[in-house]
């Protein structure tokens, strides 16, 4: 799926007054990513149950399924990679919960065992053929009745799949609310599906199938809006579709992601707000032996660029994320290769005081205005690096992603859900996992939910790894998903069922806008 980040181009469209858009990443560029780093991995690896428990459709016998005899993992990448949400390992490899925030069941009329097996027997149903999606995506939408709008708002990956059920009591299609679902696309360049795309692009099919089961089996009204949403990697493309209207007249907006972590867990964290930056230097080449005067060397301005920001990760907040790497062109350590004295232009071999170099680095905080503030001082590392070294330089900010803010109605309805069905555990806190996503700025806009949920990986194998791209082509991964999709599905049946419910949404919505105002 490298094909979809590459086809699609973005415009530039100010974020704020000092951000500006890039196009999307090229093949050659691959981004550091987004979410990689959530779970911590299990001690050992995390190994296949003996059997599954509480699977939506039967495992084929010689389905490909992780290597279950990998060996224990020395002590020093054990926890490489650390959890956020209250969870911490015990000793024979065991996990065992700390504070978890149990969530406490609504109890205002939730939806009926019936509507939910509706659901549950549609994704069983399609489960063979989402699959086949999960490995090989195309859309097809338009099979099951939706609207289906491609190349959507100009954005040349993007899609609309849109279905509507009117109740035959003939009541008015004005009252009828509507619920978002979100589909991603996009692989990392020269990984794949390192970060589970191909799921969450399946699950999105599978919530959207599964809620149009619903309405038509128990006649509920409603409107179904999926998006296929592409290059969340880097270029946010949910930012412009939300800049360009795609999100409007959505009550709600829902979607998942996988990770690695224990078996049948999901958890809903708030993320972090993040900016990438491509920062460049423009020096003068000339020849190191004979004649540095004349030199302006841009990978000594990208080195201390880097040292300054080296110093500044000290006093910067624990929550708080720098980091990058350096890049350049036509670089040599000294003459040619039979060390002659070349004096040539800077695009030679012989030149060796760089000319040219190139910073691409990422800025995490715990929210937007904590991350402009972070960015601003980093920024002024950059400038001084240019300063000492007579460079010149260029900053390009990419689109800003927002922080999470998950919609604490809709969060307890899907943790109901997957409890209840499943007895998966759902960990909801305040703390943030330092993860990002341009779905973060659609929470800020509508009630939207993002839960994270855990597939078996191998050790050291967490997202935006080889290894992840392996696990989320599993059928334990296609599992555990269709497992969130119908937590997802239920949650969005309630929005459009249940007006009391959609009330309380979108009033936690407005009072979370107003905390955040009031700060």
């Amino acid at each position: 799926m490298e094909q979809l980040v590459a086809g699609l181009t973005l415009t530039t469209i100010d974020m704020s007054s000092t951000s500006v858009r890039r196009s999307a990443s090229t093949a050659e560029d691959a981004s550091p990513g987004c979410f990689g780093g959530l779970f911590k991995l299990r001690r050992g690896g995390n190994k296949r149950p003996a059997a599954l428990r509480n699977t939506l459709n039967p495992i084929p016998a010689d389905d490909h399924v992780l290597d279950a005899s990998l060996a224990e993992l020395p002590p020093y990448v054990r926890f490489a990679h650390g959890w956020s949400g209250g969870i911490n390992e015990q000793q024979n490899g065991q996990y065992i919960s700390l504070e978890i925030e149990k969530p406490p069941a609504y109890d205002s009329g939730g939806l009926s065992s019936d509507v939910i097996s509706t659901m549950e027997n549609k994704l069983k149903e399609l489960s063979p053929a989402l699959r086949e999606l999960s490995l090989d995506i195309w859309t097809f939408m338009a099979s099951h009745g939706f609207t289906v709008t491609p190349h959507y708002l100009d954005i040349d990956t993007a899609f609309r799949a849109a279905y509507t059920h009117s109740s035959s009591d003939g009541k008015s299609q004005k009252n009828i609310r509507v619920i978002g679902v979100n589909s991603e696309m996009d692989a990392l360049p020269g990984i794949g599906h390192g970060c589970g795309h191909n799921l969450i692009a399946m699950s999105g099919v599978a919530v959207s199938l599964a809620i149009q089961a619903a309405l038509i089996e128990h006649d509920i009204p409603g409107t179904i809006v999926l998006l296929g949403t592409p290059a969340e990697e880097e270029g946010g493309g949910k930012i412009v579709l939300l800049e360009r209207g795609a999100y409007v007249g959505m009550d709600a907006c829902i979607m998942s992601h996988p990770t690695s972590g224990p078996d049948n867990f999901s958890g809903i964290w708030p993320g972090v707000a993040c900016q990438h930056m491509d920062v460049e230097f423009f020096g003068h080449g000339a020849h190191a032996g004979s004649a540095p005067w004349e030199g302006q060397n841009a990978l000594d301005a990208a080195f201390v660029a880097y040292a300054g920001i080296s110093a500044l990760r000290q006093q910067i907040k624990p929550d708080q994320r720098v980091h990058g790497i350096v890049v350049g062109k036509d670089w040599a350590p000294n003459g040619t290769s039979e060390g002659c004295l070349v004096m040539s232009s800077s695009s030679d071999i012989g030149t060796v005081i760089p000319d040219y170099a190139k910073l691409r680095y990422i800025v995490r905080a715990a929210n937007w205005v904590e991350l402009e503030a972070l960015r601003d001082r980093v920024i002024a590392c950059f400038d001084a690096a240019a300063l000492a070294t007579s460079c010149k330089i260029e900053v390009k900010l990419s689109a800003g992603y927002f922080e999470l803010r998950n919609n604490d109605v809709l969060g307890r309805q899907y943790a109901n859900v997957v409890g209840q069905r499943y007895g998966m555990t759902t960990v909801r806190t305040s703390e943030g996992a330092k993860f990002s996503t341009d779905f973060g700025n659609v929470t800020h806009t509508l009630p939207a939910l993002h839960p994270a949920y855990s597939i078996p990986t191998e050790p050291n194998g967490s997202n935006h790894t080889p290894q992840f791209v392996k696990a989320a082509t599993t059928p334990e991964a296609h599992v555990a998903t269709l497992k969130v999709a119908l937590g997802l599905a239920a949650t969005g049946v309630q929005v459009l069922a249940d007006a009391d419910f959609a009330r309380k949404v979108k009033q936690s919505f407005e009072d979370s806008q107003a905390v955040v105002a009031a700060n």
